[in-house]
C-alpha cells in the first residue's frame, strides 16, 4: 500500500508533468468579481500586499490517517471504485447498429423524431444491444426517449453539434405523477425523465401505477417489496470487508449482480447504525420518521467476483456491518439494466417558466433508473425542471455533464438508494433569467439512504449541496468550486440531514457562504479537509443528534494548497481492490 508521502510525491509528479488541473478552467463571472473586489479593498485601506508564493501543499492528518485503514475508516468512506465499472477511464461502447436518420429521423427541428429514435433504440435492444447514432443537428421530440435495455448506447455527434429539443413535459406525455404522500404535489419534482434509462420491467408498472394515480416505490424492488428472491443468509462481517460468509453458494457466480438486503429491528439499530452509532443516533427519536423508515430494507446492489466454496468476494467492500439481527441476504431484484449510455448530444426543453416549488410538469432532463455499470457522457441539459437523475441507481457514472437554461429545481439529483456513483467534470451554468417567485433552487442533491456516491471536480455558479434528508451516508464532494445560493430541502419525517461519513474536501466556495459546505457542526462521523473560510447566513441548520458528534475539520481556510488535491482520484490511484484489474499495491481485508 502507498504511503501518505509516497503518495504526495506520485502527485507531485503527475502535476509537474503537466496534468491540468480542471477547475482552474471554471471560473465564474462571480469569482472574477469577488478577486476584484477584494484587491480593490485592500488598495483602499492600504493592506494591499505584492503577490505572493503559493502555499506548499499540505496533507491533512486524516490522509495519513486513512492510507493506514481505507476501508474502515471512522470518518472518511472508501469511494475508489465508484462509478460505472470501478470509475474506468474509459467506457466500452458497443458497435454501431443503427442510425435513427434510417428509421425516419430529420434534423429540421420540426419533425417529430422520438418515434424514429425510440424504433432505432429498440432495433439495438433486439439485436442484444449496440449504439445507435444521431447525426448533428436539431431533432425535434414530442414523446419520451426511452432505454429498456441493457448495453443500448445513445450517441450524438457532440454535445455542441446534436440537440433533442422537447416540446412536451412528462405531465403531458404520461400523467400527472401524485405524491404518496397527498396534496397537489408533482412527483415529476424528483423523478422520471425526458431521457430516460430504466429496465422495462420497471417502466411498464411505472406507467401503470401513474395512469391509475398510484405511488411506484421506485426502488430496486418496488414498493411492496416483493420482486426478489432469496438467494442465501449471509454470515456476520464487518464494515470495510470485501469478502463474506454465505450459507449456500449454489445459486451465486462470479459477474452476478445481487442485492445485500438489510432490514432493520423495532429499536431501529441498523439506522442507527448508519449515522455512526452512539448515544446521539440511540436518543434520536426514529418511529415518527415514516419516510425514512420507507426506505428500509437497506438494498445494496453489487457484482460478484469470486466465489470460493462459501465466501464470496464483492466488487466492493461492505459499506455496513452485516449483523444477524437485521436479517443480512443476498438476495434478486428487478432485472437491472446495464451497459447503457447516453453520450454526445444536448437535450433543451422549450423555454417555459419554472414551476412553483413541488409543481413540476416534468421538462426534467436525463434519467437512470435500476441501472447499474450505466453512464452519461458530454450531456448538456437546458431550460429542464430537473436535470440528471439517479434513481436506485448504483455504480453509474455522469461525465462532462452541463446544466443551463432559465434555472431549474434540483440540476442534479441521487435518491431512493443510490450507491457508488461517480458525478464528475460538472457544470451548473447560472441560471438566464431571474428565478420566479415561489420556485426553489437545490443544486447536488443526495437522500434516501444513498450512499459511496461521489461529486467530484465541480462548477457550481448556483446551487448547493442539497443533503435532503432521508439519512444519506458515506457520500463525498471533492475538488469543487461553488456560488452557494441554493437552499436544501427534505420533509421532516424523512429524517436526518447526514449520516456517517460524509466528507467534503478541498471545497471552494465563492460567496463565503457556510451553509451545508461546512458540516463539522452538523454530520455525524464526518470530514472537512481544506475550505476557504466561510461565515452562516441564509439557511442555518442546527445538528439532528446530540452530543460529541465526531466529526473532524482540517485545513480550515486553505483549498488549492490541500494534497491530494481531490480525494477520489487520491483513492483510485492508491488501491483497486483484491483481484481486480489494475489494482496497485496493498491488500483488502478478508
Amino acid at each position: 500500500m502507498l504511503t501518505a508521502n509516497a503518495f504526495l510525491n506520485h502527485i507531485h509528479i503527475r502535476e509537474s508533468k503537466g496534468r491540468v488541473d480542471m477547475s482552474d478552467a471554471h471560473l465564474t463571472r462571480r469569482t472574477l468579481l469577488a478577486t476584484a473586489t477584494a484587491v480593490a479593498l485592500g488598495a483602499v485601506t492600504g493592506t494591499a500586499r505584492a503577490a505572493q508564493p503559493p502555499s506548499p501543499p499540505r496533507a491533512p492528518a486524516l490522509w495519513g490517517e486513512f492510507t493506514r485503514t481505507p476501508f474502515n475508516h471512522p470518518q472518511i468512506p472508501y469511494i475508489g471504485r465508484a462509478g460505472c465499472r470501478g470509475g474506468a477511464a474509459r467506457f466500452r461502447r458497443p458497435r454501431t447498429v443503427a442510425d435513427v436518420t434510417a428509421y425516419g429521423a430529420v434534423p429540421d427541428g420540426t419533425t417529430d423524431c422520438a418515434p424514429a429514435i425510440n424504433r432505432a433504440i429498440a432495433a439495438a435492444g433486439r439485436a442484444g444491444g449496440g449504439t445507435v447514432t444521431i447525426p448533428p443537428g436539431t431533432y425535434r421530440i414530442d414523446d419520451v426517449i426511452r432505454i429498456g435495455d441493457s448495453n443500448v448506447v445513445l450517441r450524438g455527434a457532440g454535445s455542441g453539434r446534436t440537440t433533442l429539443y422537447a416540446t412536451k413535459s412528462l405531465t403531458e406525455l404520461i400523467g400527472v405523477y401524485g405524491s404518496r404522500y397527498g396534496g397537489d404535489k408533482s412527483s415529476w419534482s424528483w423523478a422520471g425523465g425526458l431521457v430516460w434509462l430504466a429496465p422495462r420491467a420497471r417502466w411498464d408498472s411505472l406507467v401503470a401505477a401513474v395512469r391509475s394515480r398510484a405511488w411506484p416505490f421506485e426502488g430496486w424492488t418496488g414498493n411492496r417489496r416483493d420482486e426478489w428472491t432469496s438467494l442465501t443468509t449471509v454470515a456476520p462481517a464487518r464494515r470495510g470487508s470485501w469478502t463474506v460468509t454465505v450459507a449456500d453458494a449454489s445459486a451465486l457466480r462470479p459477474g452476478r449482480l445481487v442485492l445485500l438486503r438489510l432490514a432493520d429491528d423495532p429499536a431501529h439499530t441498523l439506522l442507527q447504525h448508519m449515522a455512526g452509532g452512539g448515544p446521539g443516533p440511540a436518543s434520536y427519536v426514529w418511529d415518527d420518521k415514516t419516510k425514512l423508515t420507507s426506505y428500509v430494507p437497506y438494498e445494496w446492489p453489487v457484482r460478484i467476483t469470486r466465489v470460493r466454496g462459501r465466501r464470496v468476494t464483492l466488487e466492493r467492500p461492505l459499506p455496513l456491518d452485516v449483523r444477524p439481527e437485521w436479517d443480512p441476504r443476498l438476495t434478486t431484484h428487478v432485472g437491472e439494466l446495464t451497459g447503457s449510455a447516453v453520450e454526445g448530444l444536448t437535450l433543451e426543453a422549450v423555454e417555459t417558466p419554472q414551476s412553483p416549488h413541488l409543481l413540476d410538469k416534468g421538462y426534467n432532463g436525463v434519467v437512470l433508473q435500476c441501472a447499474y455499470d450505466c453512464w452519461v457522457d458530454d450531456v448538456t441539459v437546458r431550460h429542464v425542471d430537473n436535470g440528471f437523475g439517479l434513481v436506485a441507481a448504483s455504480a453509474c457514472t455522469l461525465r462532462r455533464t452541463r446544466v443551463a437554461g432559465r434555472g431549474s429545481h434540483h440540476p442534479y439529483f441521487c435518491r431512493e438508494g443510490s450507491h457508488d456513483n461517480l458525478i464528475e467534470d460538472f457544470t451548473i451554468e447560472e441560471r438566464t433569467v431571474p428565478a420566479p417567485a415561489g420556485t426553489q433552487l437545490h443544486g447536488v442533491n443526495v437522500e434516501g439512504l444513498s450512499s459511496h456516491n461521489v461529486w467530484s471536480r465541480g462548477d457550481m455558479r448556483m446551487g448547493t449541496f442539497d443533503s435532503h434528508r432521508g439519512l444519506p451516508f458515506a457520500d463525498v464532494r471533492t475538488d469543487i468550486t461553488v456560488y452557494n445560493d441554493g437552499q436544501h430541502g427534505g420533509d421532516a419525517s424523512a429524517g436526518p440531514l447526514f449520516g456517517a461519513r460524509f466528507t467534503h474536501w478541498n471545497i471552494r466556495v465563492t460567496n463565503g457562504r457556510a451553509g451545508l459546505m461546512k458540516i463539522d457542526g452538523l454530520a455525524p462521523y464526518s470530514a472537512t479537509a481544506g475550505l476557504n473560510e466561510v461565515r452562516e447566513f441564509g439557511q442555518v441548520d442546527v445538528p439532528d443528534f446530540t452530543g460529541d458528534l465526531h466529526s473532524r475539520l482540517e485545513l480550515y481556510g486553505t483549498t488549492d494548497a490541500v494534497r491530494p488535491r481531490n480525494l477520489h482520484e487520491a483513492q483510485r490511484a492508491l488501491f483497486r481492490g483484491p483481484g481486480l484489474s489494475g489494482s496497485r499495491s496493498g491488500s483488502a481485508p478478508g
